[in-house]
């Protein structure tokens, strides 16, 4: 090799190396960060209706508004503090599975999974006063302040007009390994979104304005730190981990599941 060849590859093998090293580095600094793992302490242990198969839970102040599933078993059902049902519970007609809700202003939203309905009822009354559609499955439903939050089961959560249902925003949940779908129940909480992921005793904190986790929470032990013995053939059964209600007064969680004999309140440390 003559000499001159011999400048050529060594200046082609610096420039190879440079462009790796910055790719390495725009790799890494594109890299998304793992989600942290937060931990949380037992506060108190509720009884829970085990006949309540449930998908939504929100506080009203010291009431707990609670929707739950199954067709010819859903209904909508204002509970007290001590998990007692107040007044008259709404059941809903046999063809529709209940899932999520929410309370906003006024009006308690109730979604349904499968058949596009979304129910509107005044919240002194629980009288229904409006229905409305969704052209998609039905899964968690919280809100913002100022629009509706829907999940349906996919990667996908969407921001909606709470006059009408129409999608104003749609955000895709992803963590380090990419979307992450079975987004379920959700709590819009200090600005930060709490979502139940199904199928699994985790719930995971989403950062509204991009979708991603920043946050995960592992219930996987909390039955048994609430002296229940857990069955893990209860999840091919789908009682499953489903419903967070943060109450704003004692700024605890409170967590439950589909058929679950206990509601746990918890505080996040």
């Amino acid at each position: 090799m003559n000499k001159q060849a011999s400048i050529l590859l060594v200046l082609f093998t610096t420039s190879l190396f440079a462009c790796n090293s910055d790719n390495n580095e725009a790799n890494n600094e594109n890299a998304i960060a793992a989600p942290t793992t937060l931990s949380y302490e037992v506060i108190k242990v509720y009884p829970h209706d085990t006949s309540s198969y449930t998908q939504g839970l929100e506080w009203n102040g010291n009431k707990l508004i609670e929707s739950t599933g199954l067709e010819g078993k859903s209904v909508l059902q204002i509970l007290d503090s001590n998990m007692k049902p107040l007044g008259n519970k709404v059941k809903l007609d046999k063809e529709y599975f209940g899932e999520g809700t929410t309370l906003f202003k006024d009006k308690i939203y109730q979604l349904t999974w499968k058949t596009h309905k979304v129910f509107v009822y005044d919240a002194n009354t629980l009288k229904k006063t409006n229905e409305l559609y969704w052209p998609y499955e039905g899964w968690g439903l919280t809100h913002n302040d100022t629009a509706l939050i829907v999940s349906t089961g996919e990667s996908n959560i969407y921001f909606v007009n709470p006059i009408d249902f129409s999608i104003q925003k749609t955000l895709g949940v992803f963590n380090q390994y990419g979307y992450l779908s079975n987004i379920n129940e959700l709590e819009y909480v200090n600005g930060q979104l709490y979502a139940n992921v199904y199928g699994r005793n985790e719930v995971v904190v989403i950062d509204p304005q991009t979708g991603q986790v920043k946050y995960r929470i592992d219930f996987s032990n909390l039955l048994s730190q609430a002296g229940v013995k857990y069955d893990p053939l209860s999840i091919d059964a789908g009682y499953v981990m489903n419903g967070i209600a943060y109450h704003a007064g004692k700024k605890t969680f409170f967590i439950t599941g589909k058929s679950w004999p206990v509601l746990v309140e918890i505080r996040l440390r």
